[in-house]
């Protein structure tokens, strides 16, 4: 897939999911669920302040005669019940509404009505950029402030989760730093290479990776000429996988506010997708990360039905 339209097109293909929105309250928010309901990409239960989503609604033109609502006007507590739906396995996905993330975190975390696998949560973006002829995926810009090397495996182990979702069959992942050489007083670098050497030994899934590579060398392969290196990442990179989030988060705003990127997004780690966009994102963006859960969902479900199936002919 290469543009947000062919994510919205496939996930429509997909069996209709169901989205928990906690603190539903927002107008892009219910905007977005709207266009999930009469696109049959999946139906929305909204938790929250039913008056107050009654309100904003109206504002929208938002009919809520489509929705199941759960009043609860305690954002907290509207929290914990989107998230124990999700649990309990009466809806598909998580969606933030008009709430701080540390609260859905702490919910979705929670060790008795969360979400926990025992992986790591991260955050994996995916953009649809002017400047690049494919969708781009990066992590993490919001979740892991300074990864280990344990957690940067799982960063890539999920984006590549993501990449498959997207039809994108061997992802090509690289680990970025500031320069592309192994520099030991450069701890970034040290784990780009490693991550590259387990890729080799196929200790990360069906992907490519290769790192340290600078950006210029993930996104040009010109570049890479220039600077005469060789590498089956440079210039047709898939996935960014950045040191921290402080250079994930600058990338991410860079590419949507001065490069026009769109974006979307889920944390991932958790035992359904999580859909915690920014309040400020528009109703699109939000649209296009309930598509992209779908996919997602129904990629999961696909999976654990051919182990089922292995299992049944093995048996036989």
């Amino acid at each position: 897939m290469r543009t947000f339209t062919e994510i919205l097109d496939e996930a429509k293909k997909c069996p209709r999911k169901k989205v928990a929105i906690a603190v539903a309250q927002d107008g892009s928010v219910l905007e977005a669920a709207r266009e999930c309901q009469s696109s049959g990409i999946a139906d929305a239960v909204l938790v929250g302040d039913t008056m107050e989503i009654a309100r904003i609604a109206i504002e929208r033109k938002v009919d809520l005669n489509k929705f199941e609502l759960i009043h609860e006007a305690d954002a907290e507590e509207a929290v914990r019940r989107a998230v124990l739906m999700v649990h309990a396995g009466k809806a598909d996905m998580l969606m933030k509404g008009a709430v701080q993330s540390p609260v859905i975190l702490k919910a979705v975390l929670d060790k008795n009505i969360g979400l926990r696998t025992g992986s790591v949560l991260t955050h994996v973006a995916v953009f649809e950029s002017p400047g690049y002829d494919r969708l781009m995926l990066m992590t993490d810009a919001g979740m892991n402030i300074m990864p280990t090397f344990d957690q940067k495996v799982d960063m890539v182990k999920h984006a590549v989760h993501v990449a498959k979702a997207l039809k994108i069959e061997q992802p090509k992942v690289a680990v970025i730093a500031g320069v592309e050489l192994v520099n030991p007083d450069m701890p970034s670098t040290v784990d780009a290479a490693l991550l590259s050497k387990m890729a080799e030994r196929g200790q990360i899934g069906d992907c490519i990776i290769d790192g340290p590579l600078a950006l210029d060398l993930a996104l040009s392969k010109e570049s890479a000429r220039a600077k005469g290196v060789t590498s089956p990442v440079a210039g047709q990179a898939d996935i960014l996988v950045l040191a921290n989030i402080d250079a994930a988060n600058v990338l991410y705003k860079a590419l949507v506010f001065l490069g026009g990127a769109k974006i979307t997004g889920l944390v991932m780690g958790a035992q359904a997708p999580v859909i915690l966009t920014s309040r400020a994102d528009s109703h699109e963006a939000k649209l296009v990360s309930v598509a992209l859960g779908v996919l997602m969902t129904s990629k999961q479900e696909s999976g654990s039905n051919s182990k089922r199936d292995d299992k049944s002919l093995k048996a036989v």
